[in-house]
């Protein structure tokens, strides 16, 4: 694989005020409201702004757009906040489901349903509780009605629950109707190989939790219905190709070994059998890198990024990265922009190193900017804008 490297050269400036402008497809708030710029970046092929929308987030996990203009986080302790007119609302939204706030468990990812403008549902995966103190990932739905979540209910849980807080996953995504999971190995890497443990795969439900009767291990003895591939780690990104309907995820490695994965039905992505990663002890894991049945990343991290939030850009306030796919990284403190072509990665430019922070979220905007969330205790919500 070749990789492209931009070096990134950033201009400071003091705080500003951004001009109002109207939004497109959206209501009456601004989503454009006053931001501190933090930076100008030039890159290689797109000069943009990098602004500070607001922060005192705790630990923010994910993001998602209303369709006024207000925004909806998830902090990992438990809360769903709402950001409006570009200002952190005091009181977060009521009526959250329980979660299980340990290790790297807690309230992790929202996303609206498809028909969110008609029937106001929101979902949300978190590590789900039980009364022995052990977890799973789980989703759930509520309607939300103004500030508050209501007839929340537990729709899937990938049991059995244990006592680790270790690689929950817990990325969503809709695609052609149905709710996709990620579910991460929960720090035991054979369960990514057991067909009847949905732990280190991708579920596949329908938007009330049923399981869709072809799935591609419905009617396979032993095996979980919800599975629609197997073999991860902990994918903490997921994204939709809207031009070709194709799912990709993005994973943590061990000590390398990060992957970014076509998502096919049935397919077996090989963690812990094969991975270009190893222990952090240094020792080998598996068998190597390749094995009969087991397919191979689009990409490959080594050392980690440990990436985490996935995005296609498909808008057109940044042409120059129409097509490009955007990956926040933990570890790396970076935001990577990729360029895929045949299969595989041909260009790879690091964005941010300078900024040192966590970026655990990247989305498109229905303003079509691209959104960032930074993982730590006083979080951001940070934007790109054109800078031409």
């Amino acid at each position: 694989m070749s990789k492209g490297h931009a070096n990134t050269v950033r201009t400071w400036g003091t705080a500003w005020t951004l001009l109002a402008m109207a939004a497109l497809c959206l209501g009456a708030v601004d989503p454009l409201a006053a931001a501190e710029r933090l930076g100008t970046y030039e890159t290689a092929k797109q000069r943009f702004h990098l602004v500070k929308v607001t922060d005192g987030l705790e630990h923010p996990w994910g993001l998602a757009f209303l369709p006024d203009g207000r925004m909806l986080v998830t902090e990992r302790p438990g809360r769903l906040r709402i950001v409006d007119g570009g200002k952190l609302v005091a009181e977060p939204v009521s009526g959250v489901p329980e979660v299980w706030a340990d290790g790297q468990g807690g309230l992790l990812d929202v996303v609206l349903h498809p028909d969110f403008a008609e029937n106001g549902l929101v979902y949300l995966s978190y590590a789900s509780p039980d009364d022995d103190d052990e977890a799973a990932t789980a989703v759930a739905r509520g309607r939300l009605v103004g500030d508050r979540l209501e007839d929340a209910e537990e729709l899937y849980v990938a049991l059995p629950r244990d006592d680790n807080g270790r690689h929950f996953g817990s990325r969503l995504v809709f695609a052609d109707g149905y709710l996709f999971v990620t579910a991460g190995d929960r720090g035991d890497s054979d369960r990514a190989q057991e067909l009847d443990d949905p732990a280190g795969s991708i579920i596949r439900l329908h938007d009330d939790g049923r399981v869709p009767e072809d799935n591609p291990f419905v009617g396979t003895a032993g095996a979980r219905p919800e599975l629609y591939s197997v073999g991860h780690r902990n994918p903490q990104g997921m994204t939709l190709e809207a031009a070709t309907g194709r799912i990709y995820a993005i994973e943590h490695g061990p000590k390398g070994g990060d992957e970014l994965n076509l998502i096919e039905p049935g397919v077996n992505y090989g963690w812990p059998v094969i991975t270009y990663g190893k222990s952090y002890m240094g020792f080998k894991i598996g068998e190597g890198t390749h094995k009969e049945g087991m397919a191979q990343p689009v990409h490959y991290w080594v050392p980690s990024i440990s990436p985490s939030g996935l995005m296609i850009y498909d808008a057109d306030r940044f042409p120059a990265w129409r097509g490009s796919f955007f990956a926040g990284a933990l570890s790396g403190e970076l935001l990577v922009r990729l360029e895929v072509a045949g299969g595989r990665v041909v260009v790879e430019e690091r964005m941010l190193e300078d900024l040192e922070e966590r970026i655990r979220d990247v989305r498109q905007g229905p303003d079509g900017l691209i959104y960032l969330l930074t993982d730590h205790p006083d979080g951001m919500l940070l934007r790109l804008e054109p800078a031409d």
